[in-house]
């Protein structure tokens, strides 16, 4: 699996004064991962492999398909094989339990999810915006200032994929309470990474993480504020700019939105009373 997170290859490098040089190089793995549920497509994403066994779940929950580990009574990548009948490790099967809520139909995506679109392919702008199952607590302190804006360079220490590469985005969940993030985890989309700390979450019964801040390498983008109000996040922190509707989804939502985290300083879009001075 490995080899398929980093990838080994051959670059020529050129320079402006002409100078030519040609060596070894190291690239971010991307490669397709449908989704089925219940043996009947789903999605497919791009993704970085590597932990898709927490891809998935996270996943489903944004998309409102499960509200818990026990609404996914196993997963396995038995319906994915090649030509030659090798199993290629791009195809998840997801058997939902009684009682999960399940797709919409609806909610099918029509067309794959790149990896820097986790809404593409959405069929209706009310499909887009989904109810949580985990509503966020009354707004309260949840990180003081000075350990937010650290929470970017902490977040590299971890991002082991990125160093090799430079091509992959990170995400992580922090607790004012230690010092070490709970889980990062890497990917070339930034809402794969989102959804595999979400996954990780799941798997060990941490929903909801209303103590949580998660902090990503991207943009504050809407779909990752909707991501962080369905696992009941209640701050996400981004070290470039936020959009528009990511700064009214975190309004209307109850998430605060902090922008520009980035050497020292930080801007707070949304609900500043979860930063503590």
């Amino acid at each position: 699996m490995v080899s398929r997170i980093v990838v080994p290859t051959r670059v020529r490098k050129l320079s402006a004064d002409g100078e030519e040089l040609t060596g070894p190089d190291k690239l971010a793995g991307e490669e397709p991962l449908e989704i089925r549920l219940n043996g009947e497509q789903f999605t497919v994403t791009m993704r970085t492999p590597g932990h898709d066994f927490e891809l998935v779940p996270g996943y489903l929950l944004s998309e409102a398909v499960v509200r818990q580990m026990d609404h996914i009574a196993g997963m396995d990548y038995s319906s994915g094989v090649d030509q030659d009948g090798h199993r290629t490790y791009n195809v998840i099967d997801v058997r939902l339990a009684p009682g999960a809520p399940g797709p919409k139909r609806v909610a099918a995506r029509n067309v794959y999810t790149s990896s820097s679109c986790g809404v593409c392919g959405t069929s209706s702008m009310e499909e887009i915006v989904k109810p949580s199952s985990y509503p966020l607590p009354p707004v309260r302190p949840v990180m003081g200032a000075e350990r937010l804006v650290r929470l970017p360079d902490e977040l590299r220490d971890h991002q082991k994929v990125f160093d090799a590469t430079g091509g992959v985005h990170a995400a992580g969940l922090f607790l004012a309470s230690t010092q070490e993030p709970l889980v990062v985890r890497e990917d070339v989309g930034r809402h794969n990474a989102v959804d595999k700390v979400i996954g990780w979450a799941m798997h060990h019964d941490k929903l909801p993480l209303n103590d949580c801040v998660l902090q990503v390498s991207a943009r504050a983008s809407f779909e990752l504020v909707s991501k962080a109000a369905m696992a009941g996040i209640p701050v996400l922190s981004a070290v470039s700019a936020p959009s528009a509707l990511a700064v009214k989804h975190g309004r209307e939502h109850g998430v605060t939105v902090v922008g520009f985290n980035r050497r020292g300083t930080c801007n707070v879009y949304t609900h500043p009373e979860r930063i503590r001075e």
